[in-house]
């Protein structure tokens, strides 16, 4: 089963509403997955040369002041923290790599949720309402989010294993469906430096992307090549720093709406949980199409 939910803002005046919009979708999809639930926010950019790098800790009460501390001081520069339930997102005067690389000689009880300039990635097992009231989703600004909500049908109820995932600066994946071929693609991804953590093959459709993106692909592109390389039959929503994207496999069997106003562009696996958004009855909604690629803003 699993649900899928994304709410992209083209204008601004939503940005401090974001946050309870989408819990009410988010909510919506409980019925297709209340294993466990997670979201992609992006916003709320760092100073300039800095990026940001959400964790997960598995035990209680984790200093994390004292973790943002000793990253300040091995990259010279002050570090900024929030601090959400068994999560923080650090801003740190770092690139990418650098980053990861400090991270791994720390506490091995930390995750690496995403890197960025924007995104903000937050998932655990429970219920979608647990989730958002966990979080505080619905006190959150931004400009685009996507989530998802799980039925582990064919792997054990984890963190880990639920979506989003996030395999490169910014870029997020959310997929309801299946990859019959994720264990050849893992392989190769591998071998080319895509680290792939968990056995979903989600997390394997998020690392072609990167590995698409990393060769010089637009996410337009790399989007229209994995309708040839990615088998299987799989709804995708996507999130990067200042876009969105949908794309459905040739058979689409998985279901998807999509709505779009002057102000946002939302989608979801059921209407009903784009029913109560802002404009709704004014706005344009219809069925993706089988194999089209569909992306808004920087996406393309």
């Amino acid at each position: 089963m699993c649900g899928i939910v994304g709410l992209y803002l083209k204008k601004q005046d939503l940005a401090g509403e974001i946050g309870e919009l989408f819990a009410s979708m988010l909510v919506c999809m409980t019925g297709r997955g209340p294993d466990s639930a997670g979201f992609a926010l992006y916003g709320n950019e760092p100073a300039a040369g800095h990026i940001k790098v959400t964790l997960r800790h598995d035990g209680g009460d984790y200093d994390w002041q004292t973790l943002a501390h000793s990253l300040g001081e091995f990259f010279a520069c002050e570090a900024k923290v929030q601090i959400n339930a068994n999560y923080a997102v650090i801003a740190v005067r770092a690139d990418e790599e650098a980053l990861a690389q400090a991270l791994a000689d720390k506490d091995p009880g930390l995750t690496i949720m995403s890197i960025g300039r924007r995104i903000e990635i937050f998932k655990e097992i429970g219920s979608p309402e647990s989730i958002v009231d966990r979080f505080g989703i619905r006190g959150m600004r931004g400009t685009h989010i996507i989530g998802h909500t799980r039925m582990a049908t064919e792997s054990a109820v984890t963190t880990d294993g639920s979506h989003p995932f996030s395999t490169g600066m910014d870029l997020c994946l959310v997929h309801n469906g299946s990859l019959s071929n994720h264990n050849r693609l893992r392989t190769n991804l591998e071998r080319a430096g895509i680290e792939i953590r968990t056995e979903n093959d989600s997390e394997v459709a998020a690392g072609y992307l990167m590995w698409r993106m990393q060769q010089g692909d637009t996410l337009q592109e790399a989007l229209e090549a994995a309708l040839e390389d990615l088998d299987g039959f799989y709804t995708f929503a996507i999130g990067t720093a200042d876009g969105f994207a949908v794309l459905r496999d040739p058979i689409a069997c998985k279901p998807a709406v999509l709505a779009e106003t002057d102000d946002y562009v939302a989608m979801a696996s059921e209407f009903q949980a784009l029913a109560d958004l802002p404009g709704i009855d004014e706005a344009d909604v219809w069925e993706p199409k089988p194999a089209q690629v569909y992306t808004w803003g920087a996406a393309n």
